[in-house]
């Protein structure tokens, strides 16, 4: 009877032997692996900020995104202003801008794009010509309140944005009625744009019912060509030689095809949504930065500066539309997705080889969990790697048969069941096979998730219930 007794299972060995002591250390295990899983999205992140990076330095290299503004005429004007300075009054005389817009643009863009190399990353860079042409409507001096002799006509210009005029490959020259003008570069004394191309407009004061205008750009950049609408009629055209563009910005191509061999899109735009008058005036170095104001409140001149600042390039960064060079692939974006399903493979996993413990009646033990999760977070870091040398489907077959082969003949060893362990890498395999599909997939992902995921339990439900869980806690099997 004593010896009976010493045979039989201790309550500390029965509760080791539990099968819901185990379910439950298989569960907090899988909470555990959402560590390190979460560490992957990281790297992920990591190395997607770096490929960001590296795109930047090239387009400081090469150019960077390019935009087209204008051209926009800006006439300067005197204006005599009554100031005082302590108790004594003078007139001053102050320089103000007149800017016109035109009443129609016409732009034709032709870009060829490429892939440059720096390491293992790729940035997308694009050369190209642009012509501009186009007119400006008659100038309303009544409408502002101004006389021919305040316009300093001399000293008209006309002005042209440019993203970054690194990136220009000549001097572009301008054609103003039958006039040519060379232009330069200029970023104070105007300050319309960021970066501005400028040309003497060489209006003499005689009145214009129609100006026209046209000028070309050779131009290169990186990331997208953008343009901005400034004409009361904005027509662009625009081709490439690349495949896999976006349209983005505030109004999307009226007509577009896209194919193997590059794109072709075209936006005709009026005026309505414009946000800006066809012309305005604006003060400018009114209130200098060098100006002595005496006793003036040092806060009212600097609210003043803020006011009479010119804002035109600011407020029309809303009107931008163009072309983004989007690289074919963003396999850091693909894995990314897939590192958020890392626990639901881990837990599925975990889930099939306890039923699979079950079924073959071989107990496995929690140390080799541990293991087969090691190998589950692994695959990340495989499939990350390899995606940014051979790219992301190929990195993901790759790192998915190494992890079930692995996995497989874990389980072959352990089981000592060649046929167990085929069936367990067979649902492995389908569990990977189910999330690339869902990754593959965008607006029917989640119907197509959630119908597997509702499959899976009910199959769960299925096998658990063929179980007798009470007699195998009884017995102490796993």
């Amino acid at each position: 009877m004593e010896n009976n007794n010493l045979q039989q299972p201790g309550w500390g060995q029965r509760l080791a032997q539990s099968v819901s002591v185990k379910l439950l250390v298989i569960g907090f295990l899988a909470l555990i692996l959402l560590i390190p899983s979460f560490q992957i999205g990281s790297l992920i992140r990591e190395r997607q900020q770096r490929q960001r990076s590296v795109v930047t330095e090239v387009g400081r290299s090469w150019a960077g995104p390019q935009v087209i503004a204008g051209p926009v005429l800006v006439l300067p004007y005197t204006t005599m202003v009554k100031t005082k300075v302590g108790d004594v009054e003078h007139l001053e005389e102050r320089t103000h801008h007149l800017y016109l817009l035109p009443e129609q643009v016409d732009i034709q863009a032709a870009s060829s794009a490429k892939l440059l190399h720096r390491g293992i990353f790729d940035a997308a860079v694009f050369e190209g010509t642009v012509a501009v042409s186009g007119r400006f409507g008659a100038l309303d001096l009544a409408k502002a309140e101004l006389t021919e002799g305040q316009v300093q006509w001399e000293k008209a210009r006309l002005v042209v944005g440019v993203g970054d005029l690194k990136g220009l490959k000549n001097d572009p020259v301008f054609t103003l009625g039958d006039e040519r003008r060379e232009s330069e570069t200029e970023y104070a004394s105007i300050g319309l744009f960021e970066q501005n191309l400028v040309a003497p407009a060489g209006l003499t004061g005689q009145a214009w019912e129609q100006l026209p205008f046209s000028f070309s750009l050779d131009i290169r950049g990186s990331g997208d060509l953008r343009f901005l609408q400034v004409a009361k009629q904005t027509h662009v055209k625009a081709t490439g030689n690349w495949a896999s563009p976006k349209f983005f910005g505030a109004y999307l191509p009226d007509e577009r095809e896209v194919t193997d061999s590059g794109f072709t899109a075209e936006w005709r735009i009026p005026h309505f949504s414009r946000q800006f008058p066809q012309q305005w005036t604006a003060v400018h170095s009114a209130i200098g930065e060098d100006t002595d104001y005496g006793d003036l409140d040092p806060e009212l001149v600097d609210f003043v500066r803020e006011q009479t600042r010119p804002s035109f390039g600011e407020s029309m960064q809303a009107a931008g539309f163009g072309i983004q060079f989007l690289q074919p692939v963003d396999h850091y974006q693909k894995a990314e997705r897939t590192a958020k399903y890392a626990i639901l493979i881990i837990v599925l996993t975990f889930v099939s080889l306890f039923f699979t413990e079950i079924i073959a009646k071989r107990s496995v033990h929690i140390i080799q969990y541990v293991l087969i999760g090691a190998a589950m977070i692994v695959y990340y870091t495989l499939l990350l790697s390899f995606s940014e040398h051979v790219g992301f489907n190929a990195a993901y077959l790759i790192a998915s048969v190494a992890t079930i082969a692995l996995v497989g003949g874990f389980i072959a060893s352990l089981m000592r069941r060649r046929r167990v362990a085929l069936i367990f890498a067979a649902i492995l395999g389908i569990f990977y096979l189910f999330i690339f599909v869902i990754i593959q997939l965008q607006d029917m992902a989640l119907l197509f998730g959630s119908i597997g995921l509702f499959v899976t339990v009910a199959l769960l439900m299925y096998f658990s219930g063929r179980i007798n869980w009470q007699q195998r806690d009884e017995t102490g099997q796993a």
